[in-house]
């Protein structure tokens, strides 16, 4: 899937309008933020081992990072540095761990009280 280059400043602005204007606690973009800026490190120590024929990050430790929120980084950095994108099965996983974070994040955030 490809996105346009303007999608992710549009998300961050949203998400951070979200947090100023109340609607959402200002942890939650912060926290996505810092576990994104982890899985581009994953991703890129791991495409650089891919390379070099050495041991590599576990795709299990991937997706892991991505469930907990690190997806928006994990996404940008499977683009950027070309990794991971061909493997259909890593994808599907990705995705899926996508939906579960934005189902789970949503419901915690619209429960009431």
């Amino acid at each position: 899937m490809r996105l346009a280059p303007w999608i992710w400043p549009l998300a961050a602005l949203a998400c951070a309008g979200l947090a100023w204007a109340g609607h959402v606690p200002h942890v939650v973009p912060l926290w996505h933020v810092a576990v994104s800026l982890v899985c581009v490190g994953l991703y890129a120590v791991d495409k650089r081992a891919a390379r070099a024929g050495q041991r590599r990050v576990p795709e299990a430790a991937l997706l892991a990072w991505g469930l907990v929120g690190g997806w928006p980084g994990a996404l940008a950095a499977q683009r950027l540095f070309r990794h991971k994108t061909a493997k259909a099965s890593f994808q599907t996983a990705f995705w899926l761990t996508v939906a579960v974070h934005v189902a789970v994040t949503a419901a915690v955030l619209t429960r009431p009280g």
